[in-house]
C-alpha cells in the first residue's frame, strides 16, 4: 500500500533535508560550505545586491555567520572546488555535476525545445564568434567588455551586445565556461580546457538519460519528498525527460511512491529521508533560496504565496522590493523588506509583515537573525522603519536586546 504523510511531516522531510534540521556549527568554514554545496546540488546565482548577493544568503541562513571569502574562494578562487552553468538558473555546483550537464550544453548547440534561438545565432554569426574564441584563446579569460571585436559607433563599440550575446551562446553551449567573476560581478570566459580541473576534463560523459536520473536523485536527496514537477524544477528539465525518469526511478525503487494528505498531485520519497517529530530552525531566507524558490511547492508546504515584486511598480508591491520569509521553526511566520545601507553601516528593515503561523515570540526570534546577519554583512545596527503590521512589535524586540 501506498503510505500517506500529514502535510505536517511533509514540512518536517523537507526542512531537513534542506539542512534546517540541525543545528549551526559554532564556526563554519570550507567544509562547511561544501556540505551545504553536497546537500542542496545547487545554488542559484543572481546579481541583485540590495542585501547580499543571492548565492551567499542560502549558506547564512543553514550556517549563520560563515567567513564570505570561504565561498568566494570556493566559486572563483584559483582553484576553485565550484563550477558555474544554467543549472536551475545561472547557478553554482560542485564539479563532478559538470558531466551530468553535458546533454543540456549539447541541446543548446544543436537548438533542441527552448535553445533554438541559441543554435541559430552561432549558425549566423560564426565569423564573429570565431573572432571571441581566437581572442580568448590568445589572451586568456576575458569579460564581454574586454572583448575587443567590433567596430566603433556613435553609440559605443558597435557588437557589445553581439559580443555578450556570442560569450553567453558558447557559455550555455560549453565551449567557453565561467572562469571567475570580477568584483562587479561580471561574468569573465574561459576555455574549459584552461579553466576545469583535469578530473572534469577527463570525466566520462554519461548517457542523456543516466544524466538526468542522476540529476533527480540529486534534487530528490535535497527536497526529501517531492512532486514530479518539484522534482522537474529543481535542474529545470522537460516534463517528457522528468516524467520519464522520474517513473524509471520508482521501478528501480530509488524513488518510493507516497501520499501528502492536502497535495493535490502524487508525491515521491527519496528513501534515505529523515523523518524529524521537530524542527527548531530559525532562518532568514533569500527569494531565491532553494527551499523556496519554487512557488508553487512553497504555498503548497508552508501554506504562504510568495512572489518577487522586485519587478512590480512600487506602488503595487504588497510586502516590498527584497523581501526575505522569515522561517521559525517549521513554519514561515513573517517577511522583511531589508536593504543594506552600507554607507551608514545599517540593516534596514524597510517593512515587516506577520504570516498567519506567527506567535509572540516571532518578534524576538526575527530580531536576533536580523541582528546576527547584520554583524556577518559589516553593518553596525538594525533599523526598523514603521511600515507594516510587525514593524512595532519589532522595533520593541529590538530595542529590548540592545539594552
Amino acid at each position: 500500500m501506498t503510505e500517506t504523510l500529514s502535510a505536517a511531516q511533509a514540512r518536517r522531510i523537507a526542512l531537513a533535508a534542506q539542512g534546517f534540521a540541525q543545528s549551526r556549527p559554532e564556526a563554519p568554514g570550507r567544509r562547511d560550505l561544501m556540505k551545504v554545496v553536497d546537500r542542496l546540488g545547487v545554488i542559484q546565482i543572481d546579481s541583485v545586491n540590495v542585501v547580499s548577493r543571492t548565492h551567499y544568503l542560502p549558506f547564512f541562513s543553514r550556517l549563520g555567520a560563515y567567513p564570505r571569502e570561504a565561498l568566494e574562494d570556493l566559486a572563483w578562487g584559483k582553484k576553485p572546488a565550484l563550477f558555474e552553468y544554467w543549472m536551475h538558473e545561472a547557478s553554482l555546483s560542485a564539479h563532478s555535476t559538470q558531466p551530468l550537464m553535458r546533454w543540456r550544453m549539447d541541446d543548446a548547440a544543436e537548438g533542441v525545445g527552448v535553445w533554438k534561438g541559441v543554435a541559430r545565432f552561432l549558425r549566423t554569426h560564426r565569423d564573429f564568434i570565431d573572432k571571441a574564441m581566437d581572442e580568448i584563446a590568445r589572451r586568456g579569460p576575458l569579460s564581454a567588455s574586454e572583448l575587443e571585436i567590433g567596430e566603433k559607433g556613435a553609440g559605443g563599440w558597435w557588437g557589445w551586445s553581439e559580443g555578450k550575446r556570442a560569450l553567453e551562446c558558447l557559455f550555455w553551449t560549453g565551449e567557453l565556461t565561467a572562469a571567475t567573476r570580477r568584483s562587479t560581478f561580471e561574468r569573465v570566459y574561459g576555455l574549459p580546457d584552461k579553466v576545469h580541473p583535469k578530473s572534469v576534463r577527463e570525466a566520462p560523459t554519461p548517457p542523456r538519460a543516466e544524466a538526468q536520473r542522476e540529476l533527480l536523485r540529486m534534487a530528490a536527496r535535497a527536497m526529501g519528498v517531492a512532486t514530479e514537477r518539484d522534482l522537474r524544477d529543481y535542474f529545470r528539465m522537460s516534463p517528457a525527460d522528468s516524467k520519464a525518469r522520474v517513473a524509471e526511478l520508482v521501478e528501480a525503487g530509488e524513488l518510493t511512491p507516497v501520499t501528502v494528505k492536502g497535495w493535490d498531485q502524487p508525491a515521491y520519497l527519496h528513501p534515505a529521508a529523515r523523518r524529524p517529530r521537530k524542527v527548531t530552525a530559525n532562518a532568514l531566507l533569500s527569494p531565491f533560496d532553494n527551499l523556496i524558490w519554487f512557488r508553487e511547492r512553497t504555498e503548497r508546504l508552508f501554506g504562504v504565496r510568495v512572489r518577487l515584486e522586485i519587478y512590480t511598480p512600487a506602488h503595487k508591491r504588497t510586502h516590498g522590493y527584497y523581501v526575505l520569509p522569515f522561517l521559525e521553526g517549521e513554519a514561515i511566520t513573517a517577511r522583511v523588506d531589508l536593504k543594506a545601507d552600507r554607507k551608514a553601516g545599517v540593516l534596514l528593515v524597510q517593512a515587516s509583515h506577520a504570516e498567519p503561523e506567527a506567535t509572540p515570540e516571532t518578534p524576538a526570534a526575527l530580531a536576533a537573525e536580523l541582528q546576527l546577519m547584520a554583524a556577518w554583512l559589516g553593518l553596525n545596527q538594525v533599523r526598523v522603519i514603521d511600515k507594516g503590521d510587525l514593524a512595532e512589535a519589532l522595533e520593541n524586540a529590538l530595542q529590548v536586546t540592545r539594552v
